[in-house]
């Protein structure tokens, strides 16, 4: 059983220096944040043993504390000079990739082009994007394009977490379905997405078996493990070692190994270290022989 790191994978820059700042503001005085900083439950764990409360973005009475922290995928401004008039130090750890999708929208709508973002409609992350702009249209199927009104103007920014195929194909269908609009497609896909997609492209190709490294609810986890799925690999999802079961891996040849944008780099290794030992413990094991012999026969 051959085992294959992604060349990119894991936490990015901009999830790291959330979890930075934050728990630095975390030992300086009392904290809440807004939410979920990132889609890890291992960071929720490690940011609650240095102090950190959890708040509602959207309830200003859920935080105890003066200091709160907008998380990594952003607020509306609404929400952030909602919380700071309320007497609050707004620390913000929005990654600078989802600021700059906020920029771009907002340069849309200035412009006099009616704003579609291509997401998730509940996702935090859209949320924030749509907040300040109470006209913008969210898609991510081709049946959301009804949604759209007529407009001689349409721009379109992606959620930062999107699939970059997908994503092209839902702008050539609402130019198809707008053909006397202008449509201005401004691609907001951040950069560690579109590696991590790479890089899963490279190992669908070398791997039979496939594990994706991530939080349930993380969006950019979740599009490595579809992609695997879509190539026909068998593909597991998890958060922590103790989820791989040896058995998953009995027929296994190459294992291919990536993880989300908000994975730490310890649970990489910690993955990593027990992937080796199933391989080991599948090599000496009588059933692992009886089955590497009825392969070779076949």
């Amino acid at each position: 059983m051959n085992i294959i790191l992604a060349q990119h994978h894991g936490m990015c820059f901009g999830v790291r220096d959330a979890l930075r700042s934050t728990h630095t503001a975390a030992l300086r005085a009392p904290l809440t944040i807004l939410g979920q900083l990132v889609h890890n439950p291992l960071v929720d764990r490690h940011l609650a043993a240095v102090g950190a409360q959890r708040g509602d973005l959207d309830d200003l009475t859920s935080a105890t504390t003066q200091q709160v922290a907008i998380t990594a995928h952003g607020a509306s401004d609404q929400h952030r000079q909602a919380w700071q008039k309320a007497g609050h130090t707004v620390i913000d750890t929005t990654c600078p990739l989802v600021k700059k999708a906020h920029q771009a929208l907002a340069m849309l709508v200035n412009d006099g082009y009616q704003p579609i973002v291509i997401g998730q409609q509940q996702h935090v992350e859209v949320r924030g994007l749509i907040g300040d702009f109470p006209a913008a249209v969210v898609v991510l199927e081709e049946a959301d394009l009804e949604l759209i009104p007529a407009h001689p103007q349409l721009g379109i920014v992606s959620q930062t977490t999107q699939p970059v195929d997908a994503t092209l194909r839902l702008v050539d269908a609402i130019k198809r379905r707008h053909p006397s609009s202008e449509v201005r497609f401004i691609d907001t896909i951040c950069h560690p997405t579109k590696q991590r997609q790479t890089a899963m492209d490279e190992l669908v190709r070398e791997c039979d078996h496939i594990v994706v490294i991530g939080g349930r609810n993380s969006n950019n986890t979740r599009q490595l493990a579809q992609k695997a799925i879509a190539h026909g690999r068998r593909t597991l999802q998890i958060e922590r070692p103790e989820e791989l079961d040896p058995a998953w891996f009995c027929d296994a040849r190459n294992v291919g190994v990536t993880a989300g944008t908000s994975t730490l780099d310890e649970t990489v290794d910690a993955v990593m270290q027990r992937l080796r030992q199933i391989s080991a413990e599948l090599r000496s094991s009588p059933v692992h022989e009886f089955l590497r012999s009825m392969l070779h026969a076949a």
